[in-house]
C-alpha cells in the first residue's frame, strides 16, 4: 500500500509504498489489549508493601482470658479480624506483575495499530522533521502548520538537543526515537506524526 506524504507545511507531497503486512492489517482488539495490558504490567514496580500480622506494632499479649468473659476468644490484637490488625495475604514487594508476549504477538498488535491508525487518518508522516533551533515557540509553530489539534506523538529517527529542548515544554507533544515507541503511546496520543526515515526504521524492527 502507499502512505500520503506530507511536507513541513502541512501540503500533500508524492507517496511512498509500505508493507502491506504493518500497514494495511485488520485490527484484532483482543490482541492489541493483551500487549497493552502486558506491556502496562511489565512497567509496573514492586514498591507497595502491607504489613502481616508479624510485622504490626501490637502487643502479644492475650487480650482476655479464653472463657468465661462472653466475647469470643481472641488471641492477639494484631490478628486480621481486628482493626489495626495485619492483613492475611499481604502484598509484598518482591510481587512479580511481568507478563510475557511472544515476539510474534507484539509484532502483529503493533501492526494492528499502526494500521487503525492509517484508516482512522491519525498518522501523518513527513518528508522530513527538524527544529533548526531550541525555542519552543518555532517547534509550536512547526506542529500548528500541520493542522493537528490535541495530543501528538512524533517520531524521528534522530534525537537532537534543538528537538529535545524545544519540544519538553509542550505538555501535548511527546518525541521518541523509533525504537522507544510502544502501543501504549500509539493508542493514547490523537495523532502520530513519522518522517519517512523513522517509518522505514519501524518497518525494518517489525517487518
Amino acid at each position: 500500500m502507499e502512505l500520503q506524504l506530507v511536507n513541513a507545511q502541512g501540503q500533500k507531497a508524492a507517496g511512498f509504498s509500505v508493507s502491506d503486512a504493518l500497514f494495511a492489517r485488520e485490527y484484532n482488539e483482543a490482541l492489541v489489549h493483551q500487549i497493552v495490558v502486558a506491556y502496562q504490567a511489565n512497567a509496573r514496580q514492586g514498591t507497595r508493601a502491607q504489613k502481616a500480622r508479624g510485622d504490626v506494632n501490637k502487643s502479644n499479649r492475650k487480650p482476655w482470658r479464653q472463657k468465661g468473659t462472653g466475647r469470643a476468644r481472641a488471641g492477639r490484637a494484631s490478628s486480621p479480624l481486628w482493626r489495626g490488625g495485619g492483613k492475611i495475604f499481604p502484598s509484598m514487594p518482591e510481587e512479580n506483575f511481568t507478563q510475557k508476549v511472544n515476539r510474534k504477538m507484539y509484532r502483529a498488535g503493533m501492526a494492528a495499530i499502526l494500521s487503525q491508525l492509517v484508516r482512522d487518518s491519525r498518522l501523518k508522516v513527513l518528508e522530513t522533521f527538524s527544529a533548526e533551533t531550541p525555542k519552543t515557540k518555532a517547534f509550536a509553530q512547526k506542529i500548528n502548520e500541520l493542522g493537528l489539534s490535541g495530543t501528538i506523538l512524533v517520531v524521528v529517527e534522530d534525537l537532537n538537543e534543538n528537538i529535545i529542548l524545544a519540544s519538553r515544554n509542550l505538555p501535548n507533544v511527546l518525541v521518541l526515537l523509533p525504537s522507544e515507541v510502544d502501543p501504549v503511546s500509539l493508542l493514547r496520543f490523537n495523532y502520530t506524526v513519522m518522517t519517512k526515515t523513522a517509518v522505514e526504521k519501524i518497518e525494518e524492527m517489525l517487518g
